[in-house]
């Protein structure tokens, strides 16, 4: 952090009651506040806006909104890494589901000679325990042992209160290494509103000096003319030859849900589920324009308390 910025984030700390709520509930702080006061506080620290819960109108309203009175006991199911997969299998065939290899409770369970030498680790919780290994030889197993560890301890709901998360079995799946000519895959994410796919957007260039780019998409692969946080590609990536199949089976599986978004990956031109998420970006991430907040706002119909 340069110092201009270090003397701004000192200002804010100091003077913005709810940026500094924000900033220290990302340390664990406040784990006992109830739910909705929690988001009102962290919503107006992190966006800078007040949260009207009583008639939300922004897309990140909406998804606080939707955290604390859209309770759904499937979305426990749909949230889970491991379960999902028969909940998949069950909506659209097991065809487009990524092989598992193992299932364990701890990454102390985890015998490395008896996995291939390719292949991708993942905690069933949270966003962030997961382990690629395109080559076993070069695996520094001891550190990533002890990451997939750290991650099985961590308590996703309390930070940003997604409920779904709260009651998830915590273990660790392995799952077949997939990739297209060598290259990392795609991943593209379908924002399905009351069960209609009305944007996609990509997340590329992960491990890039330039850093990860999300650029949104409409339905027929034209940049949409807006970002969320991150920035966005100035150039389409290639259209991925599935779209429109893929686009059918998130409409499957998002059937009946106010809004969720629904993952794939494409290899040999073959859609596979990557995993299902109701709370994009935890409605805490920034539209630029911000009137698309609002537009894609509009298109969430809440249901009933």
């Amino acid at each position: 952090m340069d110092i201009e910025r270090m003397i701004n984030f000192i200002k804010r700390f100091l003077t913005k009651k709810d940026y500094r709520f924000a900033f220290l509930a990302g340390y664990g702080f406040y784990k006992n506040i109830p739910d909705d006061i929690y988001l009102m506080r962290m919503y107006h620290g992190i966006l800078g806006y007040e949260l009207n819960l009583d008639h939300p109108q922004k897309f990140n309203e909406k998804m606080q909104w939707l955290k604390l009175y859209d309770r759904n006991e499937n979305y426990v199911t749909m949230v889970d890494k491991f379960r999902v997969k028969e909940y998949v299998e069950n909506k659209i065939g097991i065809e487009y589901i990524i092989p598992t290899i193992g299932v364990w409770k701890s990454a102390d369970e985890i015998k490395l000679d008896e996995l291939p030498n390719q292949f991708v680790l993942k905690v069933t919780h949270d966003s962030g325990g997961l382990v690629i290994c395109k080559n076993k030889k070069l695996l520094n197993w001891n550190k990533e042992k002890k990451k997939l560890n750290k991650s099985l301890k961590r308590d996703y709901y309390i930070f940003q209160r997604e409920w779904p998360y709260k009651n998830v079995q915590r273990r660790i799946i392995a799952e077949k290494y997939l990739e297209n000519d060598g290259e990392d895959l795609t991943d593209y994410k379908f924002m399905c509103f009351g069960g209609k796919v009305k944007c996609i957007f990509t997340c590329s260039d992960r491990f890039s000096k330039s850093g990860l780019k999300v650029t949104f998409y409409d339905l027929d692969w034209n940049i949409l003319p807006f970002e969320r946080h991150y920035p966005a590609r100035k150039e389409p990536e290639k259209k991925p030859i599935s779209l429109n199949l893929m686009i059918r089976l998130a409409e499957t599986l998002a059937e009946g849900i106010p809004f969720v978004r629904i993952d794939f990956y494409e290899v040999d031109e073959k859609p596979y589920f990557g995993e299902i998420t109701f709370f994009p970006g935890s409605g805490f991430e920034e539209f630029t324009p911000e009137e698309w907040d609002d537009k894609l706002g509009k298109w969430i119909r809440l249901p009933r308390k």
